[in-house]
């Protein structure tokens, strides 16, 4: 079994539960192949993280930026928390290394580890909060994600990037960006979307979302970067 006091040293915090730091980083598939390892996957933690999260991003931009409009906050505040923010920080403080994933999952290292890492980011916020209160996974989030809130400013990517997209590929491309599910999986209450973004005929790239709106948002902001088209 892995062994997460590297990790614990790494973030500066450390554990009264070991189990529960340990099922933050149990993927579902690692469960459907060890059944008779008699773990948790990592679902309901990643539902309490996502709270706890959004409420300390919340907290901070709204004291942070007192000028800004709700609209403002609002779209600031998809920018910090969406998947592929989270999951650069995660892989940042080497969350990659933790993971506990089937053998299929673990050889797929492209946009599935992305969204992947970023549930399990907030899995770990989640683990963080039930084993050290809520002011612990404030702190934590304060060093680990809000240091990126400066760049999200500077460079605008809290503005709505399917706008954004929109505008770039009319302007550089002479086309309207279009959206297509290619897919969809999950039990009604928790769908998990794959939305691709074209240019006509062509797949400019693909982003995931528990909404149809949010995996739209992603594949527009995949868009963005792939052209190389934030300011």
């Amino acid at each position: 079994m892995i062994n997460f006091s590297d990790f614990e040293k790494k973030i500066n915090v450390f554990f009264k539960d070991k189990n529960l730091l340990r099922q933050a980083f149990i993927h579902r598939s690692y469960i459907n192949e060890n059944p008779s390892a008699g773990l948790s996957h990592n679902e309901r933690l990643e539902f309490l993280g996502d709270a706890v999260l959004e409420l300390v991003v919340t907290d901070f931009l709204y004291k942070k930026y007192p000028g800004y409009a709700e609209g403002e906050l609002t779209s600031l505040r998809s920018a910090l928390v969406n998947a592929i923010i989270i999951s650069e920080v995660a892989s940042e403080v080497g969350m990659n290394d933790y993971l506990l994933l089937s053998k299929g999952e673990s050889k797929d290292i492209g946009k599935a580890r992305q969204y992947i890492l970023a549930n399990t980011f907030e899995a770990l916020i989640g683990a963080i909060y039930l084993d050290q209160g809520y002011d612990s996974a404030d702190i934590f989030i304060g060093k680990i994600l809000l240091p990126h809130t400066e760049e999200i400013v500077s460079k605008k990517l809290w503005r709505d990037s399917k706008s954004l997209v929109q505008e770039k590929a009319q302007e550089f491309v002479n086309v309207t960006p279009s959206y297509k599910v290619l897919h969809e999986a999950g039990p009604d209450h928790d769908k998990h979307f794959t939305v691709g973004i074209y240019f006509g005929l062509a797949l400019i790239a693909e982003g995931k979302g528990k909404s149809k709106q949010e995996a739209e948002q992603s594949a527009a902001m995949y868009a963005l970067k792939t052209k190389n088209w934030l300011d």
